[in-house]
């Protein structure tokens, strides 16, 4: 087995949201792959298998410290880009095509960056009282702040809480622990008149129930988009911001296409990459 470790979403060295890739794994059990995505303790972390769908490039299972994920956007950057640095070769010209729980899922190769296609939403609409109320709760946000609050599940069940000012979004001090799964979103627009829109944080709630902040994540920006597109919040393309209270400076390039999809992309840069892995018992 082989290991990877990329730097997704980056805008500059080490910016981004680490992730490990290990190819070769196929005959690792799911307690395995469990437990070494545990004791490395990133995010999440991807492991590389030959495709079960003939339409497929790749099959990537995505996990992370409390269980395995259907999907998660930057795995799937991670991932294809992995794929591609050990010689992957797609069967369409620069388009990928990615098998995960969620089915296949098509990422983009452009110059200097990859990017996958948002995947439709699997719930969606307004958060009910009790819900919105539990999502400002955990996310340590004022109730007058926020603007909407809105279901955001796309594979992670995520809530997402738009408010009012940027302002808002970094003063807000999340609960220590919460329960799992706990997926909490936090968006505002930026007014500073720079390339970047939108800021964006993240919250989940690992295997012992300790709430963590995402440097950089693509499945909430992917649900964002579809949730600002949806209130006619946004027109074009934009850029995201998301990371500064966790010391990352992570950058999502969202894109609507002439045919009304949604594209989440970013740069993807190599740490290291072919690391031998040794087997265990």
């Amino acid at each position: 087995m082989r290991l990877d470790l990329v730097d997704v979403f980056a805008n500059g060295a080490q910016s981004g949201n680490p992730l490990a890739v290990v190819h070769g794994g196929a005959d690792l059990s799911d307690d395995q792959m469990l437990a070494l995505t545990r004791w490395l303790g990133l995010s999440e972390m991807a492991y590389l298998l030959p495709p079960t769908d003939p339409a497929a490039d790749y099959r990537v299972r995505i996990f992370y410290p409390a269980g395995e994920l259907p999907f998660a956007g930057h795995p799937t950057l991670g991932s294809a880009f992995a794929w591609l640095a050990a010689g992957g070769e797609p069967r369409h010209p620069g388009m990928i095509i990615q098998e995960c729980g969620i089915g296949l899922v098509e990422v983009r190769r452009e110059v200097g960056s990859l990017s996958f296609k948002a995947p439709p939403l699997v719930r969606w609409g307004a958060l009910s009282e009790e819900e919105r109320a539990e999502a400002i709760r955990i996310a340590g946000v004022q109730a007058g702040a926020v603007v909407a609050a809105v279901h955001a599940s796309n594979g992670p069940g995520w809530k997402l809480l738009h408010l009012a000012t940027l302002e808002d979004l970094l003063d807000a001090e999340p609960i220590a622990r919460a329960t799992v799964p706990t997926d909490i979103g936090l968006i505002a627009r930026r007014s500073d008149g720079g390339r970047v829109a939108w800021e964006l944080r993240a919250f989940f709630a690992d295997a012992t129930g300790r709430l963590c902040e995402d440097p950089a994540t693509g499945s909430l920006n992917a649900a964002a988009a579809q949730y600002l597109f949806g209130a006619g919040l946004a027109d074009g393309d934009y850029v995201v911001a998301q990371g500064r209270k966790v010391g990352a400076d992570g950058r999502i390039l969202v894109r609507k296409d002439a045919r009304g999809d949604l594209w989440i992309g970013g740069v993807v840069r190599a740490v290291a990459l072919g690391a031998r892995l040794t087997p265990w018992a």
